[in-house]
């Protein structure tokens, strides 16, 4: 995980004016950290996912694009330095968008120019407009971009 990545998200979720929430964070393998803490400290619940196991994976998915969690499960879905990785984000961000509430929060920060890092693959840099095409055909209600050097983030609200 990038520091910047880490700084971004903090800022994100820092704006969320809710006592309680459950939590799902997509892409949670531990390399160089975890939003785990981030969560914990406000008290709310934390969903680790991931498509192999390893240090701060809860659940481990066979399909990057479908989950084994029902629709709208949870308040909050966040995702660092994983987008990148997905192959196909036009049906990865839908599957972000099912399991989230009504109203809910989705938090989406990604690289938009780097070196080649694949874990295992590394397939794109999506810029602001890419990201925001994605929001709105997924049906996210509204939503807010910005970047920070290398990297964007992505905010929508269903």
């Amino acid at each position: 995980m990038h520091a910047e990545s880490m700084q971004m998200m903090s800022e994100a979720l820092s704006g969320l004016q809710i006592q309680t929430a459950k939590v799902l964070d997509v892409g949670s393998l531990d390399v160089n950290g975890s939003y785990r803490p981030l969560i914990e400290a406000r008290g709310w619940e934390y969903v680790g996912l991931d498509i192999i196991e390893g240090k701060n994976v809860d659940v481990v998915t066979g399909n990057a694009y479908s989950y084994p969690f029902e629709d709208g499960e949870f308040d909050v879905v966040i995702s660092g330095s994983t987008m990148e990785h997905v192959q196909a984000p036009w049906l990865w961000i839908v599957e972000l968008y099912r399991v989230l509430k009504e109203g809910g929060f989705l938090a989406i920060c990604t690289v938009m120019a780097w070196g080649e890092h694949r874990h295992p693959v590394d397939c794109w840099r999506i810029l602001p407009d890419g990201m925001r095409f994605l929001f709105d055909e997924a049906g996210f209600k509204t939503h807010r971009i910005w970047t920070v050097k290398e990297t964007i983030l992505g905010l929508g609200w269903k």
